[in-house]
């Protein structure tokens, strides 16, 4: 009998992604609230957002700066998790972020700041559906993105292939 182990999903406590949530609401919001003053101030706030959505994109939710606060400073201080959700679609969604953070800082920094606005806005009403309800844009559409990436993958193999049995057939 052979018993096959699949890999451990990485996984971390729902609360920590909906706290990092809440703290970038309220960035987001700062930054709204900024560009309607101070637009360099603004666009100086979400690029340094942009920095957290990258390092939470290329380090995973565990090392975001965020998770950190909620590691030290909430975490020790609630009970065990009862829910955990995988950090693949977690660290998508920081890369969606990242995207719209630096569209943002863009539109603030070359004399677009409605589309800065506009940005910065779509990322708050993402960051706010994921801290008060629960709902993460981004982990909703990674599987979707995964499973075309792994089409892609597929039909890249599938093409390469076809086009090798076609060169030896050729060859003959």
């Amino acid at each position: 009998m052979s018993l096959t182990t699949q890999p451990a999903i990485d996984q971390v406590d729902v609360r920590g992604p909906r706290f990092a949530a809440w703290l970038t609401t309220a960035v987001l919001l700062a930054v709204l609230a900024l560009s309607a003053v101070h637009v360099p101030a603004a666009a100086a706030l979400l690029a340094a957002q942009a920095v957290v959505f990258a390092i939470g994109a290329a380090l995973g939710p565990r090392r975001h700066p965020y998770g950190r606060l909620f590691a030290t400073l909430v975490a020790p201080r609630l009970g065990p998790p009862t829910d955990r959700e995988p950090v693949a679609p977690l660290r998508f969604a920081q890369f969606v972020g990242v995207i719209f953070a630096t569209t943002g800082v863009a539109g603030f920094a070359l004399g677009a700041p409605l589309l800065g606005a506009i940005a910065a806005a779509l990322a708050l009403a993402a960051a706010f559906l994921n801290a008060a309800f629960g709902i993460c844009l981004g982990c909703q559409i990674y599987p979707l993105i995964a499973h075309l990436r792994h089409s892609a993958g597929a039909a890249s193999t599938y093409f390469r292939r076809s086009a090798g049995a076609a060169s030896t057939e050729l060859g003959r």
